[in-house]
């Protein structure tokens, strides 16, 4: 695809976004193969069994308290940015082809704009909850009994597959 072929589709995507005039609610258990502009707000969850992301949580105060003890990857989402629309043709196939050489459970965080303009409780606490400001952004974080957050690193902006796996494989690194 073409330079200007691909500021085209992420253009078309961008004005999607802006003429929705009402937030369609997404209901917990809703299974897409991809979080896109079109999405209910929300977090998202990927299925390895099945290769879908699912909607876990929609007005929860705080969806982390729901979570399994482990390691996670959160892409902290808004579908008015046009960073992310570049960074999602990172994310999902490095989530596809590389998720499973890690001990990790992949999340998408989804809103408009922010906490500011959010369909959903559960993703605009968490915009808060993770004091982001910068998108995208991607969360690596530990939680623990109770969902406590322990360890976590925050890195802003565009990261190409490769650069991914790297973080990921540093975080694992200071682990131990």
């Amino acid at each position: 695809m073409e330079d200007r072929d691909l500021l085209i589709a992420i253009l078309k995507k961008l004005l999607r976004a802006e003429e929705k005039s009402t937030l369609a609610r997404g209901e917990v258990g809703l299974s897409l193969d991809q979080v896109d502009v079109d999405s209910p707000h929300g977090v998202y969850r990927y299925s390895r069994e099945n290769s879908k992301w699912v909607l876990i949580s929609v007005d929860d105060e705080d969806f982390t308290q729901k979570l399994e003890p482990g390691n996670y990857v959160v892409y902290f989402d808004n579908a008015k940015c046009p960073a992310c629309r570049v960074y999602d043709m990172y994310w999902y196939p490095f989530v596809k082809l590389l998720g499973d050489a890690y001990p990790f459970s992949y999340l998408v965080v989804l809103c408009n704009w922010f906490s500011k303009d959010c369909g959903s409780k559960a993703a605009s606490k968490a915009f808060e909850k993770f004091d982001v400001h910068a998108s995208p952004t991607t969360l690596i974080m530990t939680v623990e009994n109770g969902g406590k957050i322990g360890r976590s690193v925050k890195v802003e902006g565009v990261k190409r597959m490769d650069e991914l796996a790297k973080i990921v494989e540093d975080y694992l690194n200071k682990a131990g």
